[in-house]
């Protein structure tokens, strides 16, 4: 059962520092494990090594489960996530969400690269995550037998991103002069990047920025009564008319480019939240 495999993967976890009580969750995108060196590590724990865990397949996600102190605050940090293109279910995709809620957590911060769908947007900007779209997920990682204790059956989604998180962001973004925008991002399943049909449709529907992640991770996290704090660094222009073939080597590219002032950013929402 899933409830006893996140009961499991979380006692292992904790066995290994006893004493150790994260406030914050994060989770980083493709192109975007730096943020480890911010960390004060007290304990890595590759994936492989925890019941229940799926290991990463993507060559830019290192599969470790990084436990220590950011901006004097405890965290635990999934440098490298799952996708549903790796051949994982959804349940799968967002276990770590689960056990890291188990583990204490009451906030989490989630980035990823994405394909920007607002022509007004441009490779390498910054977007805060203010609302998501779901529909296109071929599967949902609340269907399924539901566990009462990991919350609502029918959890309500209007408010999924904290507005006093954002707000933080925000705040620090300005005082460190850092341009932001803002938008909806809205989950492919991938792992083929969209035709310009496809861009034309999510656009279309209202999305800013499209990815393959995210979305069921906050999902999760939002059942469980987590404050979500969601950040997208644009790697590539979806925009139909003037679209170019994005290769892996370039979205790595852009992401590393942004990457410090993201880090900047989660570090003061982390001191501050």
């Amino acid at each position: 059962m899933l409830v006893e495999q996140v009961h499991e993967a979380t006692a292992h976890i904790q066995a290994q520092l006893p004493d150790f009580i994260p406030e914050f969750g994060i989770v980083l995108g493709t192109g975007l494990g730096a943020l480890v060196d911010e960390i004060v590590i007290e304990k890595v724990l590759s994936y492989e090594t925890i019941p229940h865990f799926p290991i990463s397949t993507v060559e830019t996600h290192t599969g470790k489960l990084i436990l220590g102190t950011l901006s004097g605050k405890k965290v635990i940090c999934m440098q490298g996530r799952f996708h549903y293109y790796e051949g994982y279910t959804m349940q799968q995709v967002t276990f770590p969400i689960r056990v890291m809620k188990y583990l204490g957590i009451n906030k989490l911060i989630v980035s990823n690269a994405s394909g920007a769908l607002n022509p007004d947007f441009k490779v390498s900007d910054l977007m805060i995550i203010h609302d998501h779209i779901s529909l296109f997920m071929p599967e949902n990682p609340l269907t399924g037998k539901h566990y009462e204790e990991f919350g609502d059956r029918f959890p309500d989604m209007c408010d999924l991103y904290d507005l006093k998180l954002i707000t933080l962001a925000e705040h620090v973004a300005s005082e460190l002069g850092i341009a932001l925008q803002k938008g909806v991002y809205v989950n492919a399943p991938g792992p083929q990047l969209e035709t310009r049909a496809e861009y034309r449709l999510l656009r279309m529907v209202g999305a800013d920025a499209v990815g393959m992640s995210t979305v069921p991770e906050i999902i999760v996290a939002h059942q469980m009564g987590i404050r979500c704090f969601g950040i997208s660094v644009i790697t590539d222009m979806g925009i139909p008319e003037t679209l170019q073939v994005a290769s892996l080597e370039k979205i790595i590219a852009a992401a590393n480019k942004t990457e410090p002032l993201m880090t900047e950013i989660i570090k003061g929402v982390v001191d501050r939240a």
